[in-house]
């Protein structure tokens, strides 16, 4: 009975703590920061998803970790430590992110207006009813817009986003300016592995589907307005908007229409979030209860001795540029970076679309070929979303660790560069019309580069041995992976051949420089 008290005292209690404030802080700022005021202008995605998933993280590795390690989690049991500290960031981060789709709707007031044209009269608000309004479904605008999704890229999305202007009444059709836009989206979901003309034959009939809905829909039949917000189906009206062949709007206020009472707007959310809450907390509790608490730790923490805990030390010095390993996390640095800034520009997060990936130097032949030739080296340092950098981050800094203390920073450098530019050229080659990007053309350089000095026994015996095998599989994999479609095999195989000719080209300078090294 002891060690449970202690268990709740030093450990559950201080994570109760953290996650009802985390829940707290980070919804009071969201609601003032992005709701109230409007301050900042990020993707919804990103405010009420992607932060709150991942800043719980932060007070979990720096407050409760430290008390994690007072139980008995290291003996023969892996990786138990990260599994807690994750269900723990888990417990906090998925009440928050429920919290946050309350917030959004709870606080958002509704507008009663007798017409359309009173919109921009008063102070802007999320939600309206409209007495009397027209809307002009003979003169909308339309955008289609494509992106890929899943793991390996092997889901292509659809979209067609449909505007239609809201007028005060019919006579308002003979002006060109426009206060608000309905806004209809259809989307459709097919493999990406299919070939081009397969894909053109599916738009049409998604296309033509999405037309008979849309000449059957009584898009005057609304409860009420939503206003959409900053999120990347908001980009797809807007650009709906600009495409309108008769309407003029500076404004781009988009609404989608509700068919429910108001009051209804928020269903369970409320409730869900003490339970999700419950859930969570009820199942880190469950966990907490089952090991023993390590009497040395728990007597170093009580006396108020320092851990000796090298761990996150040692993970921060690995990710900073040393003697021998300078240019691969500058490498991973600058690639995160460009991600970041094309995320808080508002393109994504978890993908991006084929035509913003474009504008910021994707491989395309139709643009590469008419003279744009620096897309061969910019489009290695994009990715379509967060799961590709991951993986190709990854993939970077495994081989990075072995190939750049070999090869030393110049030529690592030059020979990351040179792979990546020949994969893209492989690229070019094989497909018409294809939209290419990430920095996988230049691992797979690197990993060839690898795989051709194993063969010729640059590395040591026991070495060559254990990495042999694993490289090849690794390659493999990622072959086999590229064969479901959405992946530049064509850059993979073109980055690994190149790779493997520049091992065997460098291998008589790397083996002298190998041999006289000091042995100690």
């Amino acid at each position: 009975m002891q060690t449970i008290t202690k268990k709740l005292r030093l450990i559950y209690l201080p994570f109760l703590v953290m996650t009802i404030s985390f829940i707290v802080l980070y919804s009071f700022l969201n609601w003032l920061l992005f709701i109230k005021t409007n301050t900042f202008s990020i993707k919804e995605d990103i405010v009420n998803f992607w932060l709150p998933f991942g800043l719980p993280w932060i007070p979990v590795l720096l407050w409760l970790r430290p008390r994690i390690k007072l139980l008995k989690l290291t003996s023969g049991n892996g990786n138990l430590p990260f599994l807690y500290q994750f269900i723990a960031a888990l417990a906090m981060a998925i009440p928050t992110i429920v919290a946050q789709g309350y917030i959004e709707k709870a606080s958002g007031t509704l507008t009663k207006l007798e017409t359309i044209n009173e919109i921009d009269k008063g102070e802007q608000t999320k939600y309206y009813t409209v007495k009397s309004f027209y809307i002009d479904k003979t003169n909308i605008g339309v955008h289609s817009s494509f992106d890929v999704s899943g793991k390996h890229n092997e889901n292509f999305n659809m979209h067609l986003y449909v505007v239609l202007p809201i007028l005060g009444s019919e006579a308002d059709t003979t002006n060109s300016n426009c206060l608000a836009w309905l806004g209809v989206e259809y989307s459709e979901q097919i493999s990406n592995r299919l070939e081009y003309k397969e894909k053109e034959e599916k738009y049409q009939a998604f296309a033509n589907e999405s037309q008979k809905d849309f000449d059957n829909k009584d898009v005057n039949k609304f409860v009420y307005l939503d206003r959409v917000g900053n999120t990347g189906d908001g980009d797809g009206f807007k650009e709906a908007v600009k495409k309108s062949p008769k309407y003029n709007s500076n404004n781009t206020s988009v609404f989608l229409a509700v068919n429910e009472p108001f009051e209804n707007r928020n269903g369970n959310t409320f409730a869900w979030i003490f339970g999700s809450f419950g859930i969570t907390g009820g199942i880190w509790l469950i966990m907490l209860l089952i090991p023993k608490l390590d009497e040395s730790e728990l007597n170093r923490f009580e006396s108020g001795k320092p851990s000796n805990d090298n761990e996150v030390k040692e993970f921060i010095d690995f990710l900073k540029p040393n003697e021998g390993y300078f240019i691969t996390p500058i490498i991973i640095y600058l690639n995160i970076l460009i991600f970041m800034i094309m995320v808080f520009t508002g393109l994504g997060f978890f993908s991006f679309k084929g035509q913003d990936l474009l504008a910021w130097g994707a491989n395309f032949r139709p643009s590469t070929t008419n003279g744009e030739w620096w897309r061969l080296l910019t489009s290695t340092f994009l990715h379509g979303g967060l799961i590709h950098l991951i993986a190709n981050m990854y993939g970077l800094l495994f081989v990075g660790i072995f190939l750049e203390p070999l090869l030393g920073r110049t030529k690592y450098l030059t020979v990351y560069l040179l792979m990546g530019i020949l994969a893209s050229c492989a690229s070019l080659w094989w497909y018409d019309a294809t939209v290419s990007v990430g920095a996988s053309g230049a691992i797979f350089g690197l990993y060839g580069l690898f795989l051709a000095l194993l063969l010729t026994k640059i590395f040591p015996p026991d070495f060559g041995k254990a990495f042999f095998t694993s490289t090849l599989i690794f390659i493999g994999y990622n072959l086999l992976m590229g064969l479901n479609g959405g992946i530049d095999n064509a850059a993979h195989i073109g980055g690994l051949l190149s790779g493997f000719v520049v091992g065997l080209i460098l291998y008589p300078t790397l083996k002298k420089q190998v041999e006289n090294e000091p042995t100690e």
